[in-house]
């Protein structure tokens, strides 16, 4: 079945509201870097885990991507030059990380504010090429993606997005999707949850990921750049 032949359409802005995710996560990366103390290896490590889990969300991520929605818009849509264009934007936001990665040890180890200036360097420079992918994909995919996907199809894909996120991790998962989210955004993804998944955000999750913001974000001394 095509979507052309059903008035229901996937709702593709809530890969818009995820793309917020990081978005946000990515500014605040060379931040948090450069707001470790001289020395402060135990802070290092806060913040390098964190990075860690936003690598891991994001390589996740990509992967359904590439094993998902670029298959069908490669059978159905027939712009294999939009479609190798993302997959190359994938490659070169791996590349970037790589050079992130190679600085991360040395730089937990020892917390050197010089070795921190050059990871976050790096990190910005990841922001660069994600910033990019993330509007193009936004711009020219998704509309692709409305005309050519089922809504059961597309529906698959935030299944798989899912699929690699520890139990123990749900409510911070949410929270970060919910934190830049309209009251109607908030809404729909509270909305597509099972109800005790609504009640635990409601009686734990909220104050969960709150704290772990605060205790996170307290050296930027307020607010996140977008």
């Amino acid at each position: 079945m095509s979507p052309s032949t059903t008035s229901e359409r996937p709702h593709t802005h809530e890969m818009v509201v995820v793309h917020r995710v990081f978005r946000r996560e990515s500014a605040l990366l060379p931040r948090l870097v450069r707001a470790v103390p001289d020395g402060e290896t135990a802070r290092a490590a806060e913040v390098a885990a964190h990075m860690a889990e936003y690598m891991t969300g994001l390589h996740h991520h990509h992967t359904v991507e590439d094993e998902t929605i670029w298959p069908l818009l490669r059978e159905r849509a027939a712009d294999e030059e939009l479609i190798a264009r993302m997959e190359e934007q994938h490659a070169r936001i791996d590349r970037g990380w790589a050079a992130v990665t190679d600085r991360v040890p040395g730089w937990q180890r020892t917390a050197d504010h010089a070795a921190g200036e050059e990871l976050a360097l790096a990190l910005d420079e990841h922001r660069s090429a994600l910033l990019e992918h993330l509007d193009d994909e936004e711009r020219l995919v998704l509309p692709l993606v409305a005309d050519h996907l089922t809504v059961a199809e597309w529906d698959a894909v935030g299944r798989r997005g899912l699929e690699t996120v520890p139990r123990d991790k749900l409510m911070l998962a949410l929270g970060a999707l919910l934190e830049d989210a309209t009251p109607q955004e908030q809404a729909h993804f509270l909305g597509r949850g099972p109800l005790v998944g609504r009640l635990l955000w409601k009686a734990v999750g909220r104050r969960q990921y709150t704290a772990a913001c605060r205790a996170l974000r307290a050296p930027l001394d307020g607010g996140t750049e977008r």
